[in-house]
C-alpha cells in the first residue's frame, strides 16, 4: 500500500519536531554537537521498508539554537518530502539505511571525545569489545558478565559508501554503529529508547577508555 507525507496528520508532524527540538537542546547542553556536527531524526507515519518518512536535522545549523529552520521531512531516499530551502544532514543516507533495516522510530548521531577515541583505538579490529559493564542491560541484554561487540565502520568521505556497509554489520541485539574517528549512531523504537541507548553507549565508551588508561598505567 502506497502512502504519502500528506497522509500524516499535522499533529504527528508537530509532535516529532517538538521531540527533536527537545532532544537537540538536551544533547547540545552536553556538548555532543561540536562545530554543528551530529544529526537527529524521528520516523513518522506508517512504515514499509521501501517507503517511509522521517524528520531530520538540517545541514550546517548551530544546534545550540532553536529556530524554525532546524528540521525538515525527508523520504526513504533522504530527499526532501516537502518544498523547502533546507538541506538534510550530510549523513541522512545512513539514517535511511538504519530505518529500512530495523523499522525503528528514532536515530541519533553524536560526536564525543570518548566515542572518537574508542572507535579509532578499535578501528582496525572492526568492533569495540565490551564485557561485564552494567549499562549493557540498557540494550535488554541481561546475561551475567555479558559480552558484546559494537560495530565500527570506516569513515569514508562518500556517505553512500558507508551506508552500503551498514547491512553487513547491523546486529539486532546492538542498537548502535560507530564510524571510526567520527561518532556513534544509536537507535530505538522511539525517542525515549534511542536516547537511553545512546546514553548507555557513551557510558560504555568512557568506561572502556578509562579502563584502558588504568591498565596502561600499571
Amino acid at each position: 500500500m502506497s502512502f504519502d507525507l500528506a497522509d500524516i496528520t499535522l499533529e504527528e508532524k508537530r509532535r516529532a519536531l517538538e521531540e527533536l527540538a527537545d532532544v537537540k537542546e538536551l544533547f547540545a547542553a552536553r556538548n555532543w554537537f561540536p562545530g554543528t556536527s551530529g544529526n537527529l531524526s524521528i520516523r513518522i507515519g506508517d512504515f514499509q521498508p521501501e517507503q517511509f518518512y522521517f524528520a531530520v536535522t538540517a545541514s550546517g545549523k548551530d544546534k545550540t539554537k532553536r529556530t524554525p529552520e532546524d528540521f525538515l521531512f525527508v523520504d526513504q531516499h533522504g530527499k526532501a518530502a516537502e518544498t523547502t530551502n533546507l538541506k538534510p544532514s550530510a549523513e541522512t543516507l545512513i539514517h535511511c539505511e538504519i530505518y529500512r533495516l530495523t523499522g525503528c522510530g528514532a536515530v541519533f548521531h553524536v560526536h564525543t571525545v570518548f566515542n572518537n577515541l574508542i572507535s579509532e583505538y578499535y578501528g582496525e579490529q572492526g568492533s569495540v569489545p565490551v564485557q561485564g559493564i552494567e549499562l549493557i542491560k540498557a540494550f535488554n541484554i541481561w546475561e551475567e558478565n555479558a559480552a558484546i561487540q559494537i560495530p565500527v565502520l570506516p569513515n569514508y568521505a562518500d556517505i553512500a559508501s558507508i551506508a552500503k556497509l551498514v547491512p553487513g554489520v547491523l546486529n539486532e541485539r546492538i542498537p548502535g554503529i560507530l564510524l571510526r574517528n567520527h561518532g556513534i549512531y544509536a537507535w530505538g523504537k522511539d525517542v525515549f529508547e534511542a536516547k537511553k541507548h545512546l546514553e548507555a553507549f557513551e557510558f560504555l565508551f568512557e568506561t572502556t577508555y578509562r579502563s584502558l588508561l588504568l591498565k596502561s598505567s600499571k
